[in-house]
């Protein structure tokens, strides 16, 4: 058990120091603190405009949607970016469970976007005047954490699509342009079509963006439960898809050499 902890744990880490293609504090800062802030302001200040939403609406589901980013990217560029390296093969020839592997690296980028999530939610709060009771904030945490954790896996299930595609990136931003659009974080789920409601339903942060509202809102952990537990469901959905389509594709590779063209 021991050694399956450091295998998830330690070669996450690793693996994340490797692979992390943000490389410098200022693109980091730039990328992923700054851009989701101004994103969150833009939608607040429009929703103003239009009337659409007051601004708790648009900064707690900005602040869910801010670990986005990261984490799609992040558990794309897991796997993505092993056989862009050419270190793939590598790893697929380590008698260790290449799932394992490649699961416990979402972990550190879920870490990565709870920590943007949770700085974002805090500035625009200051800067908006946004007052959240305290005893919602522990509930808050776990929902982000959990919504970063579904994002992650969403995203180490393009990247093991990527294993069969050459451009898994543009798979990558139409899938975040999707969250943007589809989740219910800038317009109000009620407001969509009902196809649209629908594939938001199956996608992460959904059900996150709304167990958020209601503790912001000052319901208690327990009136958010629903939603949060179906955020959970959601996330490990993906978990278990990508872990499928890892499997799948391995297995592919080894039979038609699949994997050694870029």
């Amino acid at each position: 058990m021991m050694d399956l902890f450091r295998l998830v744990g330690t070669g996450g880490v690793i693996a994340y120091r490797a692979l992390f293609n943000w490389a410098t504090p200022a693109m980091f800062v730039g990328t992923l603190l700054v851009g989701p802030l101004f994103q969150l302001l833009f939608f607040a200040y429009l929703g103003r405009q239009l009337q659409v939403a007051d601004d708790r609406f648009y900064i707690v589901g900005n602040a869910v949607l801010a670990a986005s980013l990261a984490c799609v990217f992040g558990g794309t560029m897991a796997v993505s970016n092993e056989r862009r390296f050419g270190t793939l093969g590598h790893v697929l020839l380590s008698p260790r469970s290449r799932t394992a592997v490649f699961l416990g690296r979402v972990l550190p980028y879920a870490g990565n976007g709870l920590l943007i999530a949770v700085s974002t939610l805090t500035a625009a709060s200051l800067l908006l005047g946004l007052r959240i009771p305290l005893s919602a904030l522990p509930g808050l945490l776990l929902i982000l954490a959990v919504a970063a954790l579904s994002c992650g896996f969403f995203g180490l299930a393009l990247g093991a699509v990527g294993l069969r595609l050459r451009d898994v990136w543009l798979v990558s931003n139409v899938a975040v342009a999707l969250l943007l659009l589809l989740t219910g974080v800038n317009v109000p789920a009620t407001d969509l079509p009902t196809g649209m409601r629908v594939a938001g339903q199956l996608l992460p942060i959904t059900h996150a963006a709304e167990a958020a509202r209601r503790l912001a809102a000052g319901d208690s952990l327990a009136v958010a439960a629903i939603p949060l537990a179906a955020e959970a469901a959601v996330a490990l959905a993906y978990a278990l898809l990508a872990a499928t389509l890892l499997k799948l594709f391995e297995a592919e590779s080894r039979r038609h050499a699949s994997l050694d063209t870029l």
